[in-house]
């Protein structure tokens, strides 16, 4: 498993002129079209038509001296829940392939193209979005970059996207994170993967899952290139992250919910992390926070997600109930059955528990814990059974979507040590502490370079 260059590498190439954004699209183009690849699994659609005209003006401008951000001319693929003008959004699924096309670019892909990114393709993911597993039975499953052999899951919703940097189809993508959408599969294949503050980032052009909890995020292989792609698709000025020592900064470590049913591996490998990070200066605390236990019982009827889904998809399901993959549908039509009263309270109990958390992290920089708890299942073991499946999916989705119910900010970086399956760290403050976290992760991210 190797991991991919930099978004700061691959524009340094190009300032050399060691190479060209043309010469870096052919190699992606190639990567995408291998017959031994997963390129057919990861992409819906591949833009090679336009990709090589930007690539082409990327190179044009460089050549009189100009880059319009630091990733003109590099790769990028966008989840296929971004419209692109002229072309009907599938997210994934089959429903909506007689639906009106795109009238307009989504607003990141406006910010993309005006950055100079070279979109490559949109990348497959679990049917809208409704899943932390990436299983497709419409579009097939991307593998895992790790053990291709038994073929394990990408992690979702994001599938296509992690795969498209892991195995250098682009140099970074772009996915959404509902519940964890962005950085289980990033987790899961040894990648960065970043959730901003979801009002940070305009959904504009987005197919949406959940109004109340959906944000966009990057993947990508380290800190600094999720953090250059947020400040894009936040409509702020990309510059480098403060240096950040980590001598004095205070981790919380929750123990209530987060750290239960751990595997070896996952276990392990963030026990070491821990050591490692304690060992660089920062002061871990092992605190109880019992706000997370309520979590389950705050949305035992579905939760935002199911009530905004069923809202959205209510009459698709009515007209085309078995053009949905099953899974999905079942999880949605949870939502039907929660009432205007369900709703409002629950979105009282939402402030009233991101009210107790956020004072009990007051004294904290960030908060520390597994981002998921375990390593990739196989997917076929997930495919045969249900019972597999949403489990492995609670599981999936459990510690990431803390975050997003908080209106917190997080990222998660590998800390695996070689040769071993991919497991992330997740580093997650409150809202808007965005570049807060990106700056201590890249401090942790350093001091986690020689694990050994």
């Amino acid at each position: 498993m190797t991991k991919p260059g930099t978004l700061s590498h691959h524009a340094d190439a190009l300032r050399a002129g060691t190479t060209t954004a043309v010469a870096q699209l052919d190699a992606a183009l190639a990567r995408i079209a291998a017959p031994d690849g997963e390129g057919a699994r990861v992409f819906t659609r591949v833009y090679e038509g336009p990709a090589r005209a930007a690539a082409a003006a990327a190179d044009g401008l460089r050549c009189a001296g100009l880059a319009r951000s630091p990733i003109d001319g590099l790769t990028v693929s966008i989840k296929d829940l971004f419209d692109v003008r002229g072309e009907t959004t599938l997210a994934g699924s089959i429903v909506l392939a007689d639906a009106p096309p795109a009238i307009a670019h989504a607003e990141i892909v406006n910010r993309l193209i005006a950055a100079g990114a070279v979109i490559v393709g949109k990348t497959n993911m679990t049917e809208f979005a409704y899943s932390g597993l990436g299983l497709n039975p419409h579009y097939g499953t991307p593998k895992n970059v790790w053990d291709r052999a038994t073929g394990r899951i990408p992690g979702g919703s994001s599938s296509g996207a992690a795969i498209s940097v892991a195995d250098a189809m682009s140099m970074a993508a772009i996915g959404t994170d509902t519940g964890g959408s962005v950085r289980i599969p990033a987790a899961l294949n040894g990648l960065t993967g970043f959730k901003p503050t979801a009002r940070r980032v305009p959904t504009t052009g987005t197919l949406p899952l959940s109004t109340h909890l959906d944000s966009i995020g990057p993947i990508a292989p380290s800190v600094a290139c999720c953090a250059t792609l947020d400040a894009i698709l936040a409509g702020e000025t990309p510059c480098a992250l403060p240096s950040l020592p980590l001598r004095g900064l205070r981790l919380a470590l929750p123990t209530t919910v987060v750290l239960d049913e751990l595997d070896a591996q996952v276990a392990a490998s963030f026990q070491r992390a821990v050591a490692r990070l304690s060992a660089a200066g920062a002061l871990i605390d092992e605190i109880p926070v019992p706000a997370f236990a309520q979590l389950a019982e705050i949305n035992a009827k579905g939760g935002f997600t199911a009530a905004d889904a069923w809202a959205w998809h209510r009459h698709l399901i009515a007209a085309h109930t078995d053009r949905y993959d099953p899974r999905v549908a079942s999880r949605m039509r949870r939502g039907e059955a929660m009432s205007a009263a369900d709703f409002i309270e629950l979105m009282q109990a939402r402030t009233r528990w991101i009210d107790s958390v956020g004072a009990m992290l007051m004294p904290y920089d960030a908060l520390i814990l597994p981002t998921v708890p375990i390593v990739a299942p196989g997917i076929a073991e997930l495919a045969a059974s249900d019972d597999a499946y949403f489990k492995a999916n609670g599981l999936m989705l459990r510690n990431p979507s803390v975050i997003n119910f908080l209106d917190g900010c997080a990222l998660t970086i590998p800390c695996q040590r070689e040769g071993e399956a991919p497991v992330g760290l997740m580093l997650a403050g409150t809202a808007l502490s965005d570049r807060r976290i990106l700056a201590i992760g890249q401090a942790c991210e350093a001091a986690l370079a020689t694990r050994g």
